[in-house]
């Protein structure tokens, strides 16, 4: 790949760019996906497939690069068994506020306790 790995983070509309906002401000430091979907790309500005080390420009869904971050952690987990610093990570005020938002945003999933999603940690580098 002669560029950069690419993340794009979903809002509600076109136009809701809070998730970026969030890792701009140091407060999102994770983000998740279905297992399953992990190494597929979730838009027209995504790669999926991170690993730990991987330096990763980040987008918004209008298609403008906005930051560029660093993965730190990657792992699989179920969501029933989410720990501490992923939902912190996720800017959530507790692990059920992390499930309530993920329910929210994920309608199509019947996200039970077994369900498995991917993890991946990541700091801020410009």
């Amino acid at each position: 790949m002669s560029r950069r790995k690419r993340m794009q983070f979903w809002g509600e509309d076109e136009n809701d760019d809070s998730l970026v906002l969030e890792i701009l401000r140091g407060e999102k430091t994770a983000t998740v996906c279905k297992a399953d979907e992990y190494e597929l790309p979730d838009g027209e500005y995504d790669d999926g497939g991170w690993q730990v080390g991987d330096i990763v420009d980040v987008y918004d869904l209008k298609g403008n690069k906005r930051c560029v971050v660093r993965v730190t952690e990657v792992y699989q987990v179920p969501f029933g068994d989410i720990p501490e610093k992923l939902w912190r990570g996720e800017a959530c005020r507790d692990v059920q506020h992390f499930q309530v938002a993920h329910r929210h945003c994920w309608p199509e999933y019947d996200l039970t306790p077994d369900f498995q999603l991917m993890a991946t940690h990541f700091e801020l580098v410009e």
